[in-house]
């Protein structure tokens, strides 16, 4: 991979990862609800998670759905239930009190394998790899998702940092009820337009 192409890739996983989507929500989310250091272990697995899924898309992992169709079928509903019984989960969130100790930030562990159901994640690994993987080799696919971990740390600080600036506004519980409600709609209209 030349420069141009790698600048090329930079560009496209800044605008991939820093665009609103599922993950992002989601860090807006616990952002505003439980602050940037709660926040950490969802980041962190955004991270890895995106990252090993880069891997393993990118070594053939993407031949069951071409071998088994409907497994693709299956995910995808898979996606869309899940999706929807996180954005039933946000918009119920209420925290009692200011330092958000009712809302249940996503964990490491989730976060790692809630990309193998997101769809904007299926759709950025896929575009990644068939786009900027030319040679079709293992250091291809292992500098792509080295730039996209790298890539992907400031995206989601960004989103999580903006959640945490919303507290000052959202300082009683009729505007944090709004917001989750408000954050589980997009929730569900950024999966929507994913299909």
């Amino acid at each position: 991979m030349d420069y141009q192409q790698i600048f090329a890739l930079i560009t496209f996983a800044f605008v991939s990862t820093v665009s609103p989507g599922p993950n992002n929500i989601m860090l807006m989310a616990s952002g505003a609800n439980v602050g940037f250091m709660r926040t950490i272990p969802h980041m962190s697995g955004i991270v890895l998670g995106f990252s090993l899924m880069m891997i393993l898309v990118g070594v053939g992992l993407m031949e069951i759905f071409t071998v088994y169709p409907v497994a693709q079928q299956i995910l995808q509903i898979i996606c869309v239930a899940y999706l929807l019984y996180l954005a039933w989960k946000i918009a119920l969130s209420q925290p009692a009190d200011n330092n958000g100790s009712d809302y249940k930030p996503m964990g490491f562990l989730a976060a790692v394998y809630f990309q193998w159901i997101n769809p904007k994640a299926w759709s950025m690994a896929l575009t990644a790899i068939s786009v900027y993987n030319t040679s079709a080799s293992v250091y291809g696919i292992l500098l792509i998702s080295l730039v996209f971990a790298v890539i992907n740390i400031p995206s989601v600080s960004i989103w999580t940092i903006a959640g945490k600036q919303l507290q000052a506004f959202l300082n009683n519980q009729l505007k944090m009820k709004c917001f989750n409600y408000g954050m589980a709609g997009l929730l569900l209209v950024s999966t929507l337009l994913m299909f």
